[in-house]
């Protein structure tokens, strides 16, 4: 992972407001916790339709909960799939501006339960850890800005900023229905910038702020042959086998130096200047050979490993099959084979382009004897950057490091939140990541967890955030 540290000199003179904010939350923190417990208690599973019922009763849960600390026009919107929770608060006046808060009250699957060494949907704390499903993703980072609104409301009996609300449900699902409602309630949603806190810092009691992510797109080709498997002494060398026909195709895409062979794959590639590489070159880079397993790194030719995950596009095979699987050897050739293959792209490239051009390219190379169809995948992404030195991430790198006690750093990654690229897209307003999950939570994995450092040291960051804002 890359980042740049930032050095920053702050003065905070501290006011009124929100000493009384940060009073409250150590003073009730205990019964925050236990709140947040009994929201983790929830298995909202979305993609799940056995949890139907239990998704319904964490929108509930938030509905109640915003409505306790006196937010505004509470609804629980009902979707063609699961509920999205939306409120807004207008105490603080015109001129105070107004941020659109986003999280999701879903959660992964368990699965596999005998890993767990607790019952996920029990919360328990050890060794500073919270343990449970959705402790880090999201409900624990959802949580803590409604325990920070709860902090305002009780002592001051106003926010320092607008809120306006939007929590959805079908985040680990990809956000089926959140785009269209973005689209057809504009106005509803509009606000003068976004702050999302689905994310994480570098290390634990490290804060980073997040700049950049790459968006994505994929495609899926299925190479069809015979109408059923073949015997292959009986009709090898007289029919194309799928497999041998789809790996043709696969091998023309990328070659052994990791540069991608797709015609005009990289023509809107926002190139990376000297000034980042330089800040790159500067900074350690991740020993992926212990943190993988891996005998030694690979990347495009003219970039190290680091710039290549990034800030360079990347183009992988996620999975491949056709023909036997079973133990020992079936002499067949198969009728059909598949592959699925996602991109990671950057600043200027546009999803559906992508999925043309690498459309384009298997019609172009497919082999006689098989017939060889293309899926586009619907769920894409552009990329999203934001500079570095934007006032609004300034202050959110003040107030990480006021509370945190550390220089923030700033990091951009190889994933992708569709969320973000879609608020930029439809609402054109800067977007601030505030993440506050660590790398040893585990997520979507057995024994989630998130450690109460960062429950604490989040809370008193918003706190300074929402005051830095409102100051200016």
């Amino acid at each position: 992972m890359y980042y740049a540290k930032i050095t920053l000199d702050i003065e905070f003179g501290g006011n009124d407001m929100s000493e009384k904010a940060l009073a409250y939350l150590q003073e009730h923190r205990e019964r925050l916790v236990s709140k947040l417990s009994d929201f983790l208690s929830i298995p909202s599973v979305s993609t799940d339709s056995a949890y139907k019922e239990d998704i319904h009763n964490a929108a509930d849960f938030l509905v109640t909960y915003l409505k306790d600390i006196q937010f505004e026009n509470v609804e629980k919107q009902d979707t063609a799939g699961h509920p999205i929770v939306y409120a807004e608060y207008n105490g603080a006046g015109l001129e105070a501006p107004t941020v659109l808060f986003y999280g999701h009250y879903d959660v992964q699957p368990v699965d596999p339960i005998d890993q767990w060494d607790s019952d996920p949907f029990k919360p328990e704390i050890r060794d500073g850890r919270l343990y449970a499903r959705g402790s880090s993703d999201d409900k624990g980072q959802v949580f803590m800005h409604l325990a920070v609104f709860e902090a305002y409301m009780k002592t001051e009996g106003k926010l320092p900023l607008n809120i306006k609300v939007c929590i959805e449900g079908e985040e680990e699902i990809g956000s089926e229905n959140l785009y269209e409602r973005l689209q057809s309630k504009k106005e509803q949603f509009q606000a003068d910038f976004a702050v999302i806190s689905d994310s994480g810092m570098v290390a634990k009691n490290q804060p980073t702020i997040l700049y950049g992510l790459k968006g994505f797109t994929g495609i899926e080709i299925t190479v069809t042959g015979p109408d059923h498997d073949l015997h292959s002494g009986m009709y090898g060398g007289a029919v194309r086998n799928p497999i041998m026909a789809l790996n043709h195709i696969l091998a023309s895409m990328k070659n052994i130096d990791e540069v991608i062979t797709v015609d005009g794959f990289y023509d809107d590639v926002e190139p990376l200047t000297k000034e980042e590489r330089k800040r790159m070159a500067d900074v350690p880079s991740e020993d992926y050979v212990t943190s993988t397993g891996i005998p030694e790194t690979v990347s495009e030719k003219g970039y190290t490993a680091q710039e290549h995950t990034m800030a360079r596009p990347t183009f992988e095979i996620n999975g491949m099959y056709g023909g036997y699987q079973g133990e020992g050897t079936k002499t067949i050739i198969p009728s059909s084979a598949t592959a699925k293959i996602t991109c990671r792209l950057v600043p200027g490239q546009d999803p559906e382009k992508i999925q043309a051009l690498l459309e384009k390219h298997v019609q172009k190379v497919a082999p006689k004897g098989v017939t060889v169809k293309v899926k586009k995948e619907k769920l894409s992404a552009k990329a999203y950057k934001v500079e570095p030195n934007h006032p609004l991430i300034t202050k959110a790198a003040e107030s990480y490091t006021k509370a945190f006690g550390k220089e923030t750093v700033f990091i951009r990654m190889g994933g992708s939140i569709p969320v973000v690229e879609w608020i930029e897209a439809i609402y054109d307003i800067p977007i601030v990541l505030l993440g506050f999950g660590t790398p040893d939570d585990r997520l979507h994995s057995p024994n989630e967890s998130f450690p109460l450092d960062s429950f604490d040291k989040g809370m008193e960051t918003l706190v300074y955030y929402w005051e830095k804002v409102r100051e200016n």
